[in-house]
């Protein structure tokens, strides 16, 4: 479900005619200064669907979810969420649009407590009090609540930080190497977390990944991107494990 600006990719099928996707990235280049870091991407995901965005570090992972995200500035292309083009919208108003974000690293506010980090996801959504669903998802959270962010363990901060994007009710949920620094067994435990977000909010979930195995165990679809561009593509079912693994080695 790839797809190009003018001919179909000889990588993937064109989509559906008259399936609208959730997110479309259209012949996207984005460069920092002069240098261009990411050359034509195209990525159609469908609403409900997990794509997992595969590669080596430096590869143009982050910098992809950065530029959908609106914090590194697209250079042509666009970017559409369900219908909705976000290309020129800074990045508040994507949130807004149906865009939410987990960064590499999480990026939780250490000195604020694990509710207070969770409401500052609530400010698009005009409500102040965190829905409960939330702490029923992630039940750590409700007993760790009055926790200041930077006590809890590596595991439930990335499970903060996906409350916390969660919170803003959103359409499309972008997740940065969200296994990192996260011991295996917490890894296991995210991957269904994340299947069960999908299926009991109907999200459309794209992750950028370097753990095949877990991309293996909760995406649909996996692409893998190297320098910039999306080289290899295949439904879950499909997945030639050996072939992705050396686009993954060093």
């Amino acid at each position: 479900m790839l797809q190009t600006a003018a001919s179909p990719s000889p990588l993937v099928p064109p989509i559906v005619a008259g399936a609208q996707p959730m997110l479309a990235i259209s012949d996207l280049h984005a460069a920092y200064g002069q240098s261009e870091v990411l050359h034509g991407i195209n990525i159609s995901v469908a609403p409900g669907e997990i794509v997992a965005v595969m590669g080596r570090n430096g590869m143009g992972k982050s910098t992809l979810m950065k530029t959908l995200m609106g914090i590194v500035p697209t250079k042509s292309g666009t970017i559409s969420v369900d219908g909705t083009d976000v290309t020129t919208m800074k990045s508040h108003a994507r949130v807004a649009a149906g865009l939410a974000y987990v960064p590499q690293g999480r990026m939780i506010f250490s000195t604020m407590t694990a509710q207070e980090n969770i409401e500052t996801g609530l400010t698009v959504t005009g409500s102040r009090r965190v829905p409960q669903d939330l702490y029923t998802m992630f039940p750590v959270l409700l007993e760790m609540k009055g926790r200041r962010g930077g006590n809890l363990s590596g595991g439930q901060q990335q499970q903060l930080a996906i409350a916390r994007a969660l919170a803003s009710k959103p359409k499309v949920l972008l997740l940065d190497e969200p296994t990192e620094g996260i011991q295996p067994s917490i890894i296991r435990e995210m991957g269904r977390t994340l299947k069960k977000i999908r299926d009991e909010r109907g999200l459309s979930i794209v992750v950028s990944e370097q753990v095949l195995s877990f991309a293996l165990d909760v995406a649909d679809r996996v692409l893998v991107i190297e320098n910039g561009s999306i080289v290899h593509e295949a439904l879950r079912a499909d997945v030639d494990e050996a072939k992705v693994s050396r686009f993954l080695s060093v």
